[in-house]
């Protein structure tokens, strides 16, 4: 999965947890997860990735779990991010600390789903921004971003740009699905 990212930001690792296909028991479970309110799945999918992690040297230092934001009106709407209980129980799991607080979604951009791979980056390109940053030092840090499924990495790259001038920061990627 790492390979996405290359030539475009710089990524210490990425995995994700199952690959996505259309009609697949994966797609009903996120799909359930993101639309039919059953946010224990992300829980539970969070707890089996973390016992994986464990087992990965590339996973032992992460200082930070940050999961990708939702834009407020998107997350009132829905009434839960879909990735936070799977990014804390990963933080949880691999001892990190979690904080949604820290990256921020500005705008609110429409869903990514039926969009090609230009609209795509076009749409999350400059959407996501720092915030509360005075309590947290980031300086040397390696931060894990987690996200529900990765198909051409432009929220993952925007949300991974965002940390690139802070100093001597690592980023490395978790999803629970990849699509190819």
């Amino acid at each position: 999965m790492k390979k996405i990212f290359y030539g475009r930001v710089p990524v210490e690792n990425a995995t994700a947890f199952f690959h996505f296909e259309k009609k697949s028991i994966v797609q009903q479970l996120i799909h359930h997860l993101k639309y039919k309110g059953q946010e224990q799945i992300g829980a539970y999918i969070g707890q089996w990735m973390a016992d994986e992690l464990k087992e990965c040297n590339d996973y032992q230092n992460i200082d930070i779990v940050i999961p990708v934001p939702l834009h407020i009106k998107k997350l009132h709407k829905r009434g839960y991010n879909q990735v936070s209980l799977f990014a804390k129980n990963i933080a949880e799991g691999i001892h990190a600390t979690y904080n949604d607080t820290i990256l921020v979604k500005s705008s609110n951009t429409q869903t990514q789903t039926f969009k090609n791979r230009v609209t795509r980056w076009q749409n999350d390109n400059s959407v996501f921004v720092l915030h509360n940053t005075s309590n947290v030092n980031l300086n040397n840090k390696h931060i894990l971003l987690v996200d529900d499924v990765i198909t051409t990495g432009a929220t993952l790259e925007a949300c991974a740009k965002v940390f690139q001038s802070i100093e001597n920061v690592k980023i490395s990627v978790v999803t629970m699905a990849v699509t190819y």
